[in-house]
């Protein structure tokens, strides 16, 4: 089933219905998510140096667009940068234990001011863990 009331304006992919993007809200609740995430960023002493960009509304962008695709909505992220790579992509960046266990505190406050139903919230945290465990590139 595939619904075309879930697309971003600025993207025509439809998303399926029965997709955990749509089961969660769709677009808002990933929004939502990461406008929380940053709005901690902002003020974190060992995240806030790991984002060169002076305004974080790119890297926000960025992160939202690959958490709406990766979980069933439209394929903004891919279609603008192509293939997630996400390692290869934070591999400029140190980022150890510190780092990891920084960014997440920030997503798991923002995971618990969205409230999502139980089982969403852990299908997404038990992800989140694993991918922040995957990008630490340095040895302690």
């Amino acid at each position: 089933m595939v619904s075309v009331t879930s697309k971003s304006l600025s993207d025509q992919t439809p998303t399926r219905a029965d997709s955990f993007f749509a089961a969660v809200g769709g677009e808002g609740t990933f929004r939502r998510l990461v406008d929380a995430f940053y709005a901690g960023v902002a003020d974190d002493p060992v995240l806030r140096p790991l984002y060169p960009e002076a305004d974080l509304g790119p890297a926000a962008e960025r992160l939202r667009m690959f958490l709406v695709q990766y979980w069933g909505g439209p394929t903004a992220y891919s279609d603008e940068r192509g293939h997630p790579r996400l390692r290869l992509r934070h591999a400029p960046f140190a980022i150890g234990t510190a780092e990891r266990d920084a960014w997440l505190r920030r997503m798991r406050a923002a995971l618990d001011s969205i409230a999502l139903p139980p089982a969403y919230e852990q299908a997404l945290w038990t992800y989140l863990v694993t991918a922040a465990e995957s990008m630490r590139n340095v040895d302690e």
